[in-house]
C-alpha cells in the first residue's frame, strides 16, 4: 500500500494538520489512528510514555493558551504563567516532572453559571490551567485512538467536524424523505453520566493504568463554588463531567458513541425502521420515513435503561417536516420549516434559518453590550466589541436562508448603537453636518452591519 493511499484513506482532521501541530506529533496521532482502525478491539496499553513528551505537553500548552479562558480556583492566569519567572517552559517541565514522578494530583474545578435562554443556569466547570494542559496532552493521544471508532452520525467536539455538517445532513435527509423526527433531549447530560460505565468505555480501548488514573482524577476533582457571602464551599461529585474541562466532550462523545452503535445494529431503529441518525454531542434527532411507538421505546431503553441518563420530557417530540404541514424543527440554533414560495402559488420549499430563540438571544447579547455601562467606552472601542460580536454571530449564521435574521439584527445594532450616542450627555458624539447617523456610525465608527455581507 502507497502512502498516497493510505493518506487518502485517513480522515480530514488526521490527513490535514489543520491544527498546526508539529510535524512529529501530527505523524504520532496518525499512527495511533491507523493501528486503533486497522485493530477495533485492540486495547492501548503504553501510552502514558507518550503523554510525557515534551513536544506533546507544550503543544497543549500552546492550545490551552490559545483557547484562553478563565483561571480556575487558584486565580492563576495565562497571563501570569507567561510573565512569570521561566515562563510556559517552567510551567511545562513542572507538569512533566510531577507525572513522570506520579505526584501530580489535579486541583478542585471552579464552578460558574451562566444563563440559558430559558432563564435558567447552566454549571460550568473551569480547571486551572495547569489541569488544563495535563488534560490537553492527554487528548491529544486519546483522542485519535476513539476518532477511529466514531461513526458519522456524530459531529460535535471532533476535529475537521462542526455543527453545520450536522445542520446540513438533516437538511439532505428531510429532502430525501426522512422528515418524520425524534427530536430527544438528554437531561443535564454531563452533570449526569456515570462514572463506572463510563471509565469502562475507556476501558475497552485503553488499558494503560496510569492513564486511566488521570481521568479518574479528573472526574472525582472537588467542585468549588462560592455562596452568598462569597465563601468558598466544595463537593465531591459522584456522576458527570464539568462540562468546561478540556478533556470532557471526549468522554462525553465515548459515552454516546454506545449510543450511536446500537442505534444501527439489528436490534436499533438504523435497521428495522430505515431511520437515520444525526447527533451532536447529547443533542440528536432520530429520522425516519415513519416514527411509531417503538422508536420511542428504543429511545427510553437505550437512553436511559442501559445508559443510565434521563430524557427530558418537555422538550421531547416528534416533528413531521412536510410541505403540507406548518410545524417546525429546532436544532443547533436553526430552524427548520416549509414556508410558503412568494413568486410560485401553492408551492412551499424547505427552509433552515436562524431561530427566533437565537435572534432574541444576540439582541439581549448587544442590549447588554451596548448599554448606560459602555457610557465611559471611547465609541470606536465600543464599536470594536460590537463588530467582534456580531462578525461571530454572522460566521456560524451563514448558511440556509439567514438574510432577514442578519437584516434584523444589522437594524438593532445601528438603532441601539445610535441611541446609545445621542445620550452621552457627558461626552457627546455625533455625525458632523450632511451626515446620517447610519453613515457616522458604519463609515466613520466602522460598524460592521451584517446585511451588507448576508447571504441569500
Amino acid at each position: 500500500m502507497t502512502d498516497e493511499t493510505e493518506q487518502e484513506r485517513l480522515p480530514k482532521a488526521f490527513a490535514v494538520n489543520g491544527m498546526g501541530l508539529p510535524v512529529a506529533l501530527f505523524t504520532l496521532r496518525q499512527k495511533l489512528y491507523r493501528k486503533a482502525k486497522q485493530e477495533p478491539k485492540f486495547r492501548f496499553y503504553s501510552l502514558f510514555g507518550l503523554i510525557l513528551r515534551l513536544d506533546v505537553l507544550e503543544t497543549a500548552w500552546e492550545l490551552v493558551a490559545r483557547n484562553g479562558g478563565a483561571p480556575g480556583v487558584d486565580g492563576i492566569t495565562i497571563k501570569s504563567i507567561v510573565d512569570s519567572p521561566g515562563g510556559a517552559a517552567a510551567l511545562v517541565a513542572l507538569l512533566r516532572e510531577e507525572l513522570a514522578a506520579k505526584t501530580y494530583k489535579t486541583q478542585a474545578v471552579r464552578r460558574v453559571f451562566i444563563p440559558k435562554a430559558n432563564g435558567k443556569r447552566r454549571p460550568l466547570g473551569i480547571p486551572t490551567v495547569r489541569d488544563r494542559v495535563v488534560q490537553m496532552a492527554v487528548k491529544l493521544i486519546l483522542e485519535p485512538i476513539f476518532e477511529a471508532d466514531f461513526l458519522d452520525v456524530s459531529y460535535g467536539y471532533r476535529p475537521a467536524r462542526s455543527a453545520h455538517d450536522a445542520l446540513q445532513k438533516i437538511e439532505r435527509n428531510v429532502k430525501e424523505g426522512y422528515n418524520e423526527i425524534y427530536d430527544a433531549d438528554i437531561q443535564a447530560y454531563f452533570d449526569t453520566i456515570p462514572h463506572d460505565k463510563l471509565m469502562k468505555c475507556v476501558e475497552r480501548r485503553v488499558t494503560d493504568g496510569a492513564v486511566l488514573s488521570l481521568i479518574r482524577q479528573w472526574l472525582k476533582a472537588p467542585v468549588e463554588e462560592r455562596d452568598e457571602n462569597d465563601r468558598p464551599k466544595r463537593s465531591r461529585p459522584t456522576q458527570g463531567t464539568p462540562q468546561g474541562g478540556v478533556i470532557s466532550p471526549l468522554l462525553a462523545n465515548i459515552y454516546l458513541h454506545w449510543m450511536d452503535v446500537t442505534f444501527h445494529r439489528r436490534e436499533g431503529p438504523g435497521t428495522w425502521a430505515d431511520a437515520r441518525l444525526v447527533r451532536y454531542a447529547d443533542d440528536f434527532v432520530i429520522m425516519a420515513k415513519h416514527i411509531g411507538q417503538r422508536v420511542e421505546e428504543w429511545v427510553d431503553g437505550t437512553v436511559e435503561g442501559w445508559l443510565g441518563l434521563a430524557i427530558n420530557r418537555t422538550k421531547t417530540r416528534i416533528v413531521r417536516l412536510k410541505p403540507e404541514s406548518d410545524e417546525s424543527l429546532d436544532f443547533l440554533g436553526y430552524t427548520f420549516r416549509y414556508e410558503r414560495d412568494l413568486y410560485v402559488r401553492g408551492k412551499r420549499y424547505l427552509v433552515m434559518k436562524p431561530s427566533r430563540k437565537s435572534i432574541a438571544r444576540m439582541r439581549a447579547e448587544l442590549r447588554d453590550l451596548i448599554s448606560r455601562r459602555a457610557n465611559s467606552v471611547p465609541p470606536p472601542q465600543l464599536v470594536g466589541r460590537v463588530n467582534y460580536k456580531i462578525r461571530g454571530w454572522r460566521q456560524y449564521f451563514s448558511i440556509g436562508y439567514p438574510r432577514r435574521a442578519h437584516r434584523q439584527i444589522s437594524q438593532f445594532t445601528i438603532s441601539r448603537l445610535t441611541r446609545h450616542l445621542k445620550r452621552r450627555s457627558q461626552r457627546p458624539c455625533c455625525p458632523p453636518a450632511g451626515m446620517t447617523w447610519y453613515g457616522f456610525v458604519t463609515d466613520t465608527l466602522g460598524l460592521d452591519p451584517l446585511l451588507s455581507r448576508s447571504t441569500p
